[in-house]
């Protein structure tokens, strides 16, 4: 009877266990969307610094080289003097410049200025 005894009080029982992992599945299903879209969030706010490090070497370009508003730059003139080196969206997407009255884009959806 004693051997009995001591054999049951140790461990879990299997609702237990399950129990354990369905509050675990629970958590997982609502935390792993949210970091997904703070990752999502993040690349944009990168990609919208960087456009806005080109807008403003743009514009010192232009003022500097006193070039008109139809006048493009390209990213040797930038990277020489006005940016330390050409920036990459983080998304995968490419930068384009244009000229001086229009703000430089990014190929990934919703990378804009605002």
């Amino acid at each position: 009877m004693k051997l009995r005894k001591l054999m049951g009080t140790g461990g879990f029982t299997l609702v237990e266990i399950m129990i354990v992992i369905a509050i675990m599945g629970l958590l997982a299903a609502v935390a792993i969307p949210n970091f997904i879209r703070a990752r999502e969030r993040a690349q944009i706010n990168a990609c919208i610094a960087n456009l806005k490090q080109i807008d403003g070497a743009k514009t010192l370009w232009a003022l500097d080289s006193g070039a008109g508003s139809t006048a493009t730059p390209t990213w040797a003139d930038l990277v020489s003097g006005y940016i330390k080196k050409q920036p990459t969206c983080p998304a995968g997407g490419t930068y384009t410049i244009g000229n001086t009255s229009v703000d430089p884009t990014c190929t990934e959806a919703n990378h804009v200025l605002p």
